[in-house]
């Protein structure tokens, strides 16, 4: 999908203030998207981003704007700052994510590399100094809520784990048994220290650090699984292209489920539509049956629904 949004209009920049005074009120203790750019809901603030992130004000910009356009965002941020019912902001960052390397400059405060979030009520870590990967993908909320809600008792395969957030969710929902695998010993290291951070037991955890592609019968001796969860990234230089690999995944997941198993299948490239995973399951795995499409966090609100994350569920 080509992004043919117009320049950001430096005069839609008090509907960006509004939301962040907003969203403020309405979420101080919880880690939460304020405003959503990327949706193409508001007219001239395509390109903005902006998380509230464990008392940490997080403003992304995805494409260069105007001179005019960043002073009058920077002297607005300063002035929000300076309000007495928002001296519990501890800093505020503009991440420059059209920049090689992603750099972020600091108006308040610094980046800090661990910081503590809740959402759900669970706690998790997260990086403020990331170029990208900050620990938590927050549009993921919801997903994260319904495994909570139906893990009670499930032996459960977390696909592409990154830092176990799912993990976390299921053993807070009750889950006999969470196997993660992901590539990334560094993510499933701080996956541990995710589960550590809310007192659960982890030996009702495994974690590994393989290649998926090369460890399913490593996978099968940990099953069958009730639950499986596929979530993988969009594209991973050298491991994993979602258009060309997703395949590969659906047409093992029959042979790894339990009796009335389920699967939740996510996607989140605006490349895809939500028949992309819907017709690739019925041509790998017509064993499993499409169940529903689950609803984003109304913060992450899209003009089109199809350019947004997909999570969809599946089942035996």
């Amino acid at each position: 999908m080509n992004d043919i949004s117009p320049p950001m209009n430096v005069e839609a920049l008090p509907l960006f203030f509004s939301a962040l005074q907003q969203g403020l009120k309405s979420a101080p203790t919880e880690v939460r998207r304020l405003f959503h750019g990327r949706g193409r809901t508001v007219a001239g603030l395509e390109q903005i981003t902006c998380d509230w992130i464990a008392q940490h004000l997080v403003v992304q910009l995805f494409r260069p704007v105007s001179d005019e356009f960043l002073a009058h965002l920077e002297q607005g941020l300063h002035q929000l700052a300076e309000q007495p019912e928002h001296s519990h902001i501890r800093s505020i960052s503009i991440q420059h994510r059209y920049e090689h390397g992603a750099p972020t400059q600091f108006l308040l405060g610094e980046g800090e590399s661990k910081v503590e979030v809740v959402e759900s009520g669970l706690k998790y870590w997260m990086n403020l100094s990331s170029n990208q990967n900050s620990g938590l993908f927050l549009d993921m909320r919801l997903g994260r809520d319904w495994v909570r809600a139906n893990a009670e008792g499930k032996n459960i395969l977390n696909l592409f784990a990154y830092t176990c957030g799912f993990s976390v969710a299921g053993i807070a929902g009750g889950a006999k048994q969470v196997v993660n695998i992901d590539m990334a010993r560094s993510s499933l290291s701080r996956g541990r220290d995710n589960h550590n951070l809310n007192n659960q037991d982890v030996s009702r955890v495994k974690f590994l650090a393989h290649d998926i592609f090369k460890s399913w019968g490593k996978l099968k001796r940990f099953g069958p699984y009730d639950l499986i969860i596929s979530d993988p990234p969009s594209f991973q230089k050298g491991s994993f292209a979602l258009t060309k690999d997703y395949q590969k995944i659906l047409r093992r997941l029959p042979s790894l489920l339990a009796e009335n198993g389920q699967v939740l299948a996510c996607a989140n490239s605006p490349a895809v539509t939500s028949d992309f995973v819907i017709d690739g399951m019925a041509e790998h795995a017509p064993e499993l049956n499409y169940v529903q499409r689950l609803d984003n966090p109304a913060e992450f609100d899209d003009i089109d629904p199809e350019a947004s994350l997909k999570v969809q569920l599946f089942s035996l």
